[in-house]
């Protein structure tokens, strides 16, 4: 039973020691944010600056994964270089090993009762009384933070000194350390925080339950373990996200693999050269000693590094556009031709989009076989909600890109006149898109409603999304003639609709009792249904009418409130 009390103690010095690390980086990530942001944006111009501008950031946000994620999406962004991007990250590396030397000094060194106990008593109660403010809120999570992160370093210690006075560690003063070092990467990969790694570890060090070779060992492990996370945030990336990912982790495993051969003579360079006779310093010192090998290794040849990075996981078609992305200018008409074919490509997506997420079967559209081929390998139909929605707004992205060349080119008014026309398409559909994706809340709300009133109007409008998009299926598909007069009927219809279901609602909350929240639920969905449909019906009128027809639809009022 004493064996589990103390395993079960080492488990909550981990759990307060993680939460205490996640309050202090959601606080001044909060506090700061974007100021960090700004700087490691401002200071990457070069590598040695990059690298500064890593190890500052990471040592103060206390984070090297944070960071690392940062420069992933700085990279996906096109904001940083690949050379630059890997400087971050080697600086990053370097100055995580900050927390280490906090805990080393200060979580074994003082009595940790004597400031853990009172920063988290003060911060508790400026929380509740003045949490309101955001500056006083996110000052009491890293006040807390800071004590719960050396809370939970006495617990791991009380833990391992209580197990080792239990039980007899002599006996595997003999096992390998290649076993340490898997140790130190299977409990960071598990807990993905190198920072915790090195907490346990020098709580077991401190306690006499490992050798000094043994601790230096799992810190080794540590250091692989640390670059899962972000392999696993470079899942789905782009190419760049990979390469800076796969990147870290050749730093990491090349730098531990000759940290770990030439461990021994690290280590008599520790005790004998710089004369540091207490190991949890030694450890320490150990961890950044290797960290900043790996940046004396790999600055020299940086540059060379990261050519042969962006040799690797190179992909044929990063972009969201399907045919206008590699299109030649030269030839006016197949730009044109092309032009009218991604938007209505575009187009196609937004209506799917926009029927699941209202749950109507995107089947009701007619399959386009072409447009089924290039979702298959974009992976369109496989995206999360919001990969489509992302999707759909770089499409719209690169296809103003496009627009922007185009209008440096020569054309004759009535080509001018039908791109115009197709950009205001495509503009009016994201609107659409982006009204549906913005009640996606209300949608569930409705539809999960216990009150029959609510999942009563959810059904009818769904009914009424699903005949309109049917219609402009049909009219898409050219399978309508009178398309202006169709058009205009939808159009009308749409507006009616807008108007009855909101007097049929009114006319059936008089019998129910409906709390305020839920009026406002049904009439803000109601509205940003309504200008969904108008935006995509105004989508198709720009890309189906000509240029005269567009202009005597657009006498009809497009918003009646």
């Amino acid at each position: 039973m004493e064996i589990l009390s103390n395993i079960l103690k080492l488990i909550g010095g981990v759990g307060l020691f993680l939460y205490a690390m996640y309050l202090i980086e959601t606080a001044i990530r909060n506090l700061a944010g974007r100021t960090f942001k700004m700087f490691l944006q401002r200071f990457t111009k070069s590598k040695i600056k990059a690298i500064f501008g890593g190890a500052i950031v990471t040592g103060l946000l206390q984070s090297s994964s944070l960071v690392s994620l940062m420069v992933l999406s700085f990279v996906g962004a096109g904001v940083l270089t690949m050379k630059n991007a890997l400087a971050v990250i080697l600086g990053a590396n370097l100055g995580t090993t900050l927390n280490s030397w906090v805990v080393a000094t200060l979580g074994f060194k003082f009595n940790i009762d004597s400031f853990a106990f009172p920063a988290v008593g003060i911060a508790g109660l400026v929380l509740t009384l003045f949490g309101k403010n955001k500056s006083v809120k996110y000052f009491s999570y890293f006040l807390m933070g800071f004590g719960l992160l050396f809370m939970g370093i006495s617990f791991m210690k009380v833990a391992v000194e209580a197990q080792v006075n239990e039980f007899d560690f002599t006996k595997y003063a003999d096992v390998s350390l290649i076993i340490f070092l898997i140790i130190g990467f299977v409990i960071t990969t598990l807990i993905q925080s190198s920072s915790a790694t090195i907490a346990i570890t020098l709580s077991a060090l401190n306690a006499g339950a490992v050798t000094f070779p043994d601790a230096a060992a799992m810190v080794i492990g540590s250091e692989v373990g640390t670059t899962i996370k972000l392999l696993m945030g470079s899942v789905g990336g782009n190419s760049a996200k990979k390469q800076v990912a796969f990147g870290n982790f050749l730093f990491n495993i090349f730098t531990t693999l000759i940290a770990f051969i030439f461990l021994k003579q690290i280590l008599w360079l520790i005790i004998n050269v710089f004369h540091i006779t207490d190991k949890l310093m030694g450890l320490v010192l150990f961890q950044s000693l290797i960290n900043l090998f790996s940046i004396v290794l790999f600055f020299p040849v940086l540059n060379r590094f990261a050519k042969i990075l962006e040799g690797r996981f190179k992909e044929a078609d990063n972009s969201a556009a399907a045919f206008t992305s590699n299109v030649s200018l030269e030839e006016p008409g197949t730009a044109m031709d092309l032009l009218k074919k991604e938007v209505e490509y575009f187009l196609n997506n937004s209506m799917k989009f926009n029927l699941e997420l209202i749950e109507i079967d995107s089947a009701v559209l007619k399959r386009n076989t072409d447009f089924e081929l290039i979702n298959h390998q974009k992976k369109f139909n496989s995206k999360t909600t919001e990969e489509k929605y992302n999707f759909l707004k770089q499409q719209q992205g690169e296809i103003q890109s496009f627009y922007i060349r185009i209008l440096g080119e020569e054309r004759n008014e009535k080509q001018t006149q039908e791109i115009d026309k197709l950009i205001s398409s495509v503009r009016s559909c994201m609107l659409s898109t982006k009204c549906i994706h913005d009640i996606a809340q209300n949608i569930y709300n409705l539809k999960q409603s216990s009150k029959t009133i609510k999942y009563d109007f959810f059904l009818h409008t769904r009914n009424e999304t699903k005949d309109l998009y049917e219609h402009i299926d049909k009219l898409m598909n050219g399978n309508e003639a009178e398309v202006f007069k169709l058009l205009q009927i939808l159009f009308k219809k749409v507006e009616d609709n807008f108007s009855s279901k909101l007097h049929e609602f009114y006319k059936a909350a008089k019998s129910v009792t409906l709390p305020e929240l839920d009026i406002t639920t049904v009439i803000n969905y109601n509205r940003e249904l309504f200008i969904s449909h108008k935006a995509m019906l105004m989508a198709v009128k720009d890309f189906l009418l000509n240029e005269n027809q567009a202009k005597e639809f657009n006498e009809i009022p497009v918003y009646r409130t």
